[in-house]
């Protein structure tokens, strides 16, 4: 009887581990391929830049979806954010979208003043009436601004150049002390968003002095600019 038991034992021995091998390789192939599948889908998102000010304080996101016009409950929740003091604030470019929600323009031009931004959106996020007051921006290709207006927001559109890589040169920035530089600069008034008209813009090209050139703008003229170099400078209003 024992020596009819045993035979059992080893006959189905083999056979239960013979089953089970094949349970765990499909786990460990089902596991690769959630991995695989979840690092192509992370490299398939493209976050873009949220950047908000309220209260003195800004915040920077990463967001990986378009977050609804000042909505700070959902960005804080949706979007990676993190809190940065405005005297700590730092000139640096941005190659995808840019969106910046704001409620007066009193660090805006600590934002963007020459700083490298291709596709940006301004959200004004508040009734205040804001001042003439002119923003300098490196390389802009879209600009997008939403107003507030009866409870829901108007979003307008404007491109102002459009180009692939081939204008890589021409936008490309110079650093010079903590400033950038760049060959396309565009102004913008954001008094603006006290208006109702539809945005427009005119380009001047071959502008080798801002301050002689524009003296509109001359107060830009403490910001450096190459030598023997020529602007494309657009204004919008």
């Amino acid at each position: 009887m024992n020596r009819l038991l045993k035979e059992k034992q080893e006959h189905t021995g083999p056979h239960r581990w013979g089953m089970a091998l094949p349970s765990i390789h499909c786990l460990l192939l089902m596991g690769a391929l959630g991995i695989f599948v979840l690092d192509c889908f992370t490299k398939g998102q493209k976050n873009s830049t949220l950047i908000f000010t309220k209260e003195n304080t800004i915040r920077n996101c990463s967001c990986s979806a378009d977050i609804r016009d000042c909505d700070y409950t959902l960005a804080n929740l949706m979007c990676s954010c993190k809190t940065v003091l405005p005297f700590a604030v730092q000139r640096t470019s941005y190659n995808g979208h840019l969106t910046i929600w704001f409620t007066d323009s009193s660090v805006l031009g600590r934002l963007l003043n020459f700083t490298l931004v291709q596709d940006l959106k301004l959200s004004l996020c508040s009734s205040n009436t804001l001042p003439t007051e002119y923003l300098a921006i490196c390389g802009l290709k879209r600009l997008r601004i939403s107003t507030e207006a009866k409870f829901a927001f108007q979003e307008q559109s404007l491109l102002i150049h459009s180009g692939g890589d081939s204008d890589s040169q021409g936008m490309a920035t110079w650093s010079h002390k903590g400033w950038q530089t760049c060959m396309y600069i565009s102004f913008l008034d954001v008094a603006l968003f006290n208006r109702d008209s539809s945005l427009k813009s005119y380009s001047i090209e071959n502008i080798v002095s801002i301050a002689n050139d524009l003296p509109d703008f001359s107060y830009f003229k403490a910001f450096p600019m190459p030598n023997n170099k020529s602007y494309v400078v657009t204004v919008i209003y």
